[in-house]
């Protein structure tokens, strides 16, 4: 399909209803922590804004993902979408992405041309209430990771994502006896699972009702 399309089919579908948890919780590990989706929030819950950025490559749609390197904290050597903590500085949440991004992987924040936000998603374990902004650049950008946040950048190609057999299941071990029963996408030969794959069911779930 081409891009222009593409982005045109996905602006529409960001216009229609959410589907919210109804698409996040299909890709939840198992027990689910039902805390990711009350309504009532801890008053001390921290904001974080991440970006999935769309660009156009050989007549295709490609977004971003970074792996964490491995350190002593909640997210170690996980695979994400750029972004992160929002600063008192951040005008809003949607600068937070940009600037994160900005950060992480060197894109130009002032190219970047925001559609809309996926629905908002708590992760308990970071105490952290994630938005997923949306938006694209008109070509390809030259991504650069930042060495001390970034170990590899991921090239996702949205049509890879788009295939059932990238969606897999397995038992993850996370040490001090919890073990979860996790789906996961397998990307470039890495397992992405969590809030992140939560985040990516739901964007399956709006590209699919666009006609994807």
């Amino acid at each position: 399909m081409n891009f222009e399309k593409f982005i045109l089919q996905l602006e529409s579908a960001l216009k229609a209803p959410l589907p919210g948890k109804q698409a996040q919780i299909k890709m939840s590990p198992v027990p689910i922590d039902m805390r990711r989706f009350e309504i009532d929030l801890p008053e001390n819950h921290r904001k974080s804004g991440v970006l999935i950025l769309f660009y156009p490559e050989s007549e295709s749609a490609f977004f971003p993902l970074i792996k964490r390197p491995e350190y002593a904290g909640f997210h170690s050597g996980q695979v994400a979408f750029p972004g992160g903590k929002m600063e008192i500085s951040d005008a809003n949440i949607i600068e937070t992405a940009l600037r994160e991004a900005e950060e992480e992987v060197g894109i130009d924040r002032s190219q970047v041309q925001i559609m809309g936000c996926l629905s908002e998603l708590f992760i308990p374990t970071s105490n952290f209430l994630v938005t997923p902004v949306i938006g694209f650049l008109e070509k390809r950008p030259d991504l650069v990771p930042e060495e001390k946040e970034v170990s590899r950048i991921i090239q996702a190609e949205l049509s890879q994502l788009l295939k059932p057999e990238i969606r897999k299941q397995k038992i993850l071990d996370l040490g001090q006896n919890l073990k979860l029963d996790t789906p996961y996408f397998e990307i470039d030969g890495e397992v992405v699972w969590g809030a992140t794959a939560m985040i990516l069911s739901e964007l399956i779930h709006l590209l699919h009702s666009a006609g994807r």
